[in-house]
């Protein structure tokens, strides 16, 4: 069966119930949840049928205890999840505008998942991602480790996709995590020279590359499969063969929230691929996702409202996948 690791951080979600700017009141009260960016496209994943582990590190506390049960009851395997006594989960709120558009507050400096690098069984779970089918990960992922913490991490990247696993890298960009763009920028090169998918987006890329057309976007990005999404509902994919525009389905609901959007699409355009899909077909199904997800609010929908599932065509082998 293929299996899929994604890296990252999880937080507690706060986002707006009832009050607010939104209703005209100040103030409101707000239901908790969690979320993160690699956790949403894991959850997404197992419900479309991948067996996929989410690696991160969380406290010893009862909200740690709490997303561990969650991830578990969702069919997200916890095995690589490292517990750091004293520790907490960070927190993010979220408030969305009547658009649907969204603005995150987060309070995560100290968060357990910045010292996964750093710990005694970094190296065990480090040598683990060679016996994945493919690693996913974010640029938030590298934003919250530190210099040293990104070396280990594509070095071992790097080590696994010799022993045939291929790894996904998505440019989910937000400039508060990152102490300059410069940085920013070295980071994503690497990223994109390691990476066998890209899933990118011309909001992520253009304010790290002010000005640049599509094509440009592009051209700057040497791995051998890209999917960059427009501000438009289409995605761009450069992969082997050819290139291809896929437009998304128009969404018929009312959006109520793009919080996982980029996420959900991930999960199900990945999950397709591995299945066997084709690129285009694939963006399809990333795109029929997302479009489901953003007339939900918070970032993981209800299992009732996700899309049926189509028969996946089964792949024997991690190299009959590639």
């Amino acid at each position: 069966m293929t299996r899929v690791a994604s890296i990252g951080e999880c937080m507690i979600e706060l986002r707006q119930a009832q009050g607010g700017p939104q209703s005209g009141t100040p103030g409101g009260l707000y239901s908790r949840g969690y979320g993160g960016d690699t956790l949403n496209t894991a959850v997404y994943l197992a419900r479309l049928g991948v067996d996929v582990d989410y690696i991160t590190a969380l406290g010893d506390d009862a909200l740690s205890e709490e997303m561990i049960a969650t991830w578990k009851a969702e069919g997200v395997g916890t095995k690589r999840v490292a517990r750091l006594a004293g520790k907490l989960p960070g927190l993010y709120l979220i408030q969305t505008d009547e658009k649907g558009e969204r603005k995150f507050f987060h309070w995560r400096e100290n968060s357990a998942a910045r010292k996964l690098m750093h710990l005694p069984e970094t190296e065990d779970i480090l040598n683990s991602l060679a016996t994945y089918d493919l690693v996913y990960l974010s640029a938030i992922t590298l934003s919250i480790y530190d210099d040293y913490g990104r070396g280990r991490l594509m070095t071992a990247l790097k080590r696994a996709r010799l022993l045939g696993t291929r790894f996904a890298f998505d440019t989910n960009f937000r400039a508060r995590g990152w102490p300059d763009l410069g940085e920013a920028r070295s980071v994503y090169s690497a990223a994109f020279e390691a990476a066998d998918i890209v899933l990118a987006s011309t909001e992520d890329l253009l304010p790290l590359y002010p000005g640049e057309s599509h094509a440009a976007l592009l051209a700057g990005i040497p791995s051998p499969e890209v999917v960059l999404k427009l501000s438009e509902p289409v995605s761009v994919l450069r992969f082997a063969g050819g290139s291809q525009e896929v437009r998304a389905e128009p969404v018929t609901q009312p959006i109520i929230d793009t919080t996982a959007a980029g996420d959900s699409f991930a999960a199900a355009y990945l999950a397709a691929r591995l299945s066997g899909a084709e690129p285009p077909e694939a963006a399809r199904a990333g795109h029929r996702l997302a479009g489901v997800v953003v007339c939900y609010p918070g970032a993981i929908i209800p299992r009732y409202a996700m899309p049926p599932k189509k028969t996946p065509r089964p792949t024997t082998s991690r190299r009959a996948s590639q």
